[in-house]
């Protein structure tokens, strides 16, 4: 899916629910986003390995395989930010908003 459809279609459908869970918003943008992007470099159907692609003239495969760290890098920062939202939250904080 698309992220400008997600954030349009599903982020007013979340954003009620992580209020009244206590999930602070700016932490539900970041989960949201990173998910987004895990999204967009995920095999089979991720956007971003088929501009790669093009762009590089690489093989689909080879660049399906050259993401693989990074991906695996996005999936380790999303457990860490899911799990500890000071991550996402410390700089916010420190700014006064949040």
């Amino acid at each position: 899916m698309e992220p400008s459809a997600i954030v349009l279609i599903l982020a007013p459908i979340f954003f009620p629910i992580a209020m009244k869970l206590g999930i602070d918003p700016i932490h539900l943008g970041i989960v949201m986003v990173v998910n987004m992007e895990i999204g967009l470099v995920h095999p089979p159907v991720g956007l971003n390995l088929f501009v790669t692609s093009a762009v590089t003239g690489m093989p689909l495969g080879a660049t399906i395989r050259a993401a693989l760290p990074w991906l695996m890098i996005l999936l380790l920062f999303l457990i860490l930010v899911t799990y500890v939202p000071l991550i996402s939250l410390w700089l916010p904080g420190l700014l006064g908003m949040s």
